[in-house]
C-alpha cells in the first residue's frame, strides 16, 4: 500500500456520511468523540465548552463530509485538527468576553497574550493527543517512569523487558513529546492535518 493511500475505513467512512448515512455518525462518534473531547477539555478547561465543541465538530463532519480530503491524512488526524480550530475559536471568544467584562466594552485583549494562551492550550492538547495515540509499549513506559515515578530500571523490571530496551522506549516516547511545542512555519501544513488556510 503507498504511503499516502489513506485506510479504506477512512474512504468508506467519508463515502457513508456523504450519502447521509446515520449510522456512519454514530459509528464515526463512538470511534473519535472521546478523543474530541479529550483535547477540547484539554485547551479549554471547561467540561460544558468541551461538551459544545464535541457536539459542534461532529456537526460539522455531518454537515461537510466531503472536506475530509484523504490524501492530507487520516480521519483521525482530520477530526483533530476540526477539534482544534474549534477550540482556539472557543478559547479566543472566552478570551475576548472576559477581558471585555473587566476593562469595558469595546476593550481588546493583548493579541500577544492571548497567542501566548492559544499556544499554550495547543501545546497541552497536543501533548495529550501524542500520547494516546503512541504505541502503548512507549505510553506503557512513559506512565511508569513519569506518573508512577520509576526509574529505567524499574520501568523495565515492570515490563518485563531489558533496561536498554526500556531507555530506548523512555527515549523514543520523550522525542515525540518534544514535537508538542514544535510550530508549524508559516505557509507550511498545520501540525496535524492538511494544508494552512
Amino acid at each position: 500500500m503507498a504511503k499516502d493511500t489513506p485506510p479504506r475505513w477512512d474512504r468508506r467512512m467519508q463515502q457513508r456520511l456523504a450519502r447521509g448515512e446515520a449510522a456512519a455518525l454514530g459509528e464515526l462518534y463512538d470511534r473519535f468523540a472521546s478523543l474530541v473531547h479529550s483535547q477540547a477539555h484539554r485547551m479549554l478547561d471547561d467540561e460544558d465548552a468541551a461538551d459544545l465543541v464535541t457536539r459542534e465538530v461532529f456537526a460539522q463532519v455531518w454537515e461537510n463530509p466531503e472536506a475530509y480530503d484523504p490524501k492530507q491524512g487520516s480521519m483521525r488526524s482530520w477530526v483533530a485538527r476540526l477539534t482544534h480550530l474549534q477550540s482556539v475559536r472557543r478559547l479566543r471568544r472566552a478570551a475576548a468576553t472576559s477581558y471585555e467584562a473587566e476593562h469595558g466594552e469595546g476593550a481588546v485583549p493583548d493579541p500577544e497574550e492571548l497567542e501566548r494562551r492559544v499556544s499554550s492550550a495547543t501545546a497541552a492538547a497536543r501533548a495529550d493527543y501524542i500520547v494516546s495515540s503512541m504505541p502503548a509499549p512507549l505510553r506503557q513506559a512513559l506512565e511508569l517512569a513519569y506518573i508512577q515515578r520509576r526509574d529505567y530500571r524499574q520501568t523495565a523490571a515492570d515490563l518485563g523487558v531489558t533496561e536498554d530496551e526500556a531507555r530506548r522506549r523512555l527515549r523514543l516516547g520523550l522525542q515525540l513529546l518534544s514535537t508538542a511545542n514544535a510550530r508549524p512555519l508559516e505557509g507550511t501544513a498545520p501540525p496535524g492535518y492538511g494544508r494552512a488556510r
